[in-house]
């Protein structure tokens, strides 16, 4: 196995086009559980810990772009406050010393359907910004995923970062799991809520071969809400939101859970959800 260092952006994007099958590794917190399990044994390791471009973010015409390479931990200390939901999701994520090494840029290459970054970026409509040697492309993160464990992006190609806006409103994020830590989802959901734009975003995890939008949802509650007086949702909506939500998820029965559940619990999430959002905007 060869083993790749590319110092710059420009030397990992040179070095992906000589070496296609490479497969890259920024934390390298899911690589080495397939490798060390000898699921995968890839001819190549691309690896882009020392690549510093990948680990800056900044402001893209009102888009927050965060690289690749910008880990859990610092995405909660550094922008916690612009992209909550987020921030949530990124504290489930494994352990500390998870958090520390993994990167957001690594769950989105890795296109896992329990991934917990991928249900908050969902739901706040964010793009993907992939690069290769002859250019660079922007894909909106609904149309990234293609299959479990499959996305969009070509071979000669990485990813460089993901942009999404600043949080317009609350945001939340909840997951279930087998324990209360350091644990893959049985399913999970996020909510954004923008009332200066009087929409609501959904995003679902661990409950499809991708993760999924619950596009129904979205419409049936941005018409039910009271966006004027801001009155609390009835029982009977929130419901049905749920509702909406779960039948929106395509579950299979696995180890963790079976279908049943995850449409289950997503709908109980999904209700819990809008209320803490709607009361706290």
């Amino acid at each position: 196995m060869e083993f790749l260092q590319p110092a710059t952006w420009s030397e990992a994007l040179a070095m992906k086009a000589e070496h296609p099958d490479a497969t890259p590794i920024a934390g390298g917190t899911d690589v080495m559980v397939e490798l060390n399990l000898d699921h995968n044994r890839p001819s190549a390791i691309l690896d882009l810990t020392r690549v510093k471009e990948l680990t800056e973010w900044g402001m893209d015409d009102g888009m927050l772009r965060i690289g690749a390479g910008v880990t859990y931990t610092h995405l909660i200390d550094e922008l916690g406050d612009r992209l909550p939901g987020l921030a949530i999701a990124s504290r489930t994520v494994g352990s500390p010393q998870i958090r520390n090494r993994g990167t957001v840029g690594g769950n989105l290459g890795t296109s896992s359907p329990a991934g917990d970054a991928h249900p908050p970026l969902l739901a706040s409509d964010a793009q993907v910004e992939v690069a290769s040697f002859s250019g660079a492309r922007r894909i909106p993160v609904r149309e990234f995923f293609t299959g479990p464990k499959k996305n969009a992006m070509r071979k000669d190609e990485l990813i460089a970062a993901f942009l999404v806006a600043p949080a317009r409103g609350p945001q939340q994020f909840s997951k279930v799991g087998t324990r209360n830590a350091m644990v893959i989802a049985v399913c999970s959901f996020a909510l954004d809520l923008d009332p200066e734009r009087r929409r609501v975003g959904t995003g679902i995890g661990s409950a499809g071969p991708t993760p999924l939008r619950a596009v129904e949802a979205e419409e049936f509650i941005q018409g039910e809400l009271d966006w004027e007086k801001r009155g609390r949702p009835s029982d009977a909506t929130l419901g049905r939101f749920g509702e909406l939500v779960a039948a929106a998820a395509k579950p299979i029965d696995d180890v963790r859970g079976t279908a049943a559940y995850r449409r289950h619990a997503l709908a109980v999430m999904a209700r819990r959800c809008l209320a803490w959002t709607w009361a706290s905007h």
